[in-house]
């Protein structure tokens, strides 16, 4: 009897030593470190043992080099979009229900990984199926994302992992709330609403001026019936040459423009506009009969001139026009 306790004594270290090297007890130990940090922060050995067949459990791991001596900006980018993952997972499956498990390994802790891997590019994701129990898989390799589309938002990653995980339950992304934000928010909307209570007797006057609202109408108005918006959809060249050395400033036909003629049109429409304002508004208002009636004739040629030039604009476009106003 004394020598079959001294037998037993011997061999529980031992025992509780296979205990730990089981894939449950290997889940256990990981996930009681996950719930102090997650992701866990791994180097080879505890790559190597968190990987190693058999597994009960999946790990999903980042291998990346975040460390500015590597220049990986994208590594930089999404390490932390990986950690709202992982602390997600963690905070919605701290029983370990789903037997999931999310480490990162960077290239400072695990160079020789890194070398037995063949990784010449950074980040990466491994995701380790488990090899027993529920959802196991045949095939012990593992499922290798690579982030050829550029930074990747957690969001996007989450689906990609929780598609290749075993059926079960999937806890949510749930984001820190962004106390910096809100302070920059709060401040620009104090800092509005303080301009625009100083600035308001400046302000208001200059918002309910007519005129000004009439000039702005007028511009919108000559812009868009002059054919900016053909420009923009249809990206018409802004001159063309003519075949001479010289350049064309209009083309021919109702489907063809170019982005001088544009201008051109605008300005000619800005003139006429600008003569009609001044005969209707401006030379009534004058006192002298005799600067009325100069001013009628000077007003009135600008518009005859402009008119008759916009005509024979309308001709290059429909050469079949008949009509034209001297002297063009």
């Amino acid at each position: 009897m004394r020598l079959f306790a001294v037998l037993s004594l011997a061999l529980l270290p031992l025992s509780a030593l296979a205990a730990k090297q089981t894939p449950g007890g290997k889940f256990w130990n990981f996930q009681s470190k996950a719930l102090q940090s997650s992701p866990v922060k791994l180097n080879d050995a505890s790559y190597e043992e968190l990987t190693t067949a058999p597994r009960d459990y999946s790990a999903v791991i980042l291998l990346t080099a975040v460390e500015a001596r590597f220049g990986c900006q994208l590594c930089r980018e999404f390490q932390p979009e990986w950690d709202i993952i992982g602390k997600s997972w963690t905070r919605g499956d701290r029983q370990g229900t789903t037997r999931t498990l999310f480490g990162t390994l960077d290239f400072a802790d695990g160079k020789n990984t890194f070398q037995k891997l063949m990784l010449q590019t950074a980040p990466i994701i491994l995701l380790f199926p488990p090899t027993t129990g529920q959802g196991a898989k045949v095939d012990a390799q593992p499922i290798r994302y690579d982030f050829t589309t550029g930074p990747q938002t957690a969001e996007q990653i989450y689906p990609w992992i929780t598609r290749h995980l075993p059926k079960g339950p999937q806890p949510p992304i749930h984001r820190p709330f962004n106390y910096v934000r809100l302070v920059v928010v709060t401040t620009i909307l104090l800092g509005a609403i303080s301009f625009l209570s100083i600035a308001a007797p400046y302000l208001l006057p200059l918002i309910q001026n007519r005129n000004l609202w009439a000039a702005i109408s007028l511009i919108i108005i000559l812009l868009f019936t002059s054919g900016h918006m053909f420009n923009h959809i249809r990206n018409v060249p802004y001159v063309t040459p003519d075949g001479k050395g010289g350049v064309q400033y209009f083309v021919g036909g109702f489907s063809n423009q170019l982005g001088l003629e544009t201008q051109i049109i605008a300005a000619i429409y800005g003139v006429l506009s600008f003569a009609t304002i001044a005969l209707a508004l401006r030379v009534p208002r004058m006192t002298s009969s005799s600067q009325q009636q100069v001013m009628v004739f000077v007003w009135g040629a600008v518009m005859f001139g402009m008119y008759g030039f916009l005509m024979r604009v309308f001709k290059i476009k429909n050469g079949g026009y008949p009509f034209r106003l001297p002297p063009f």
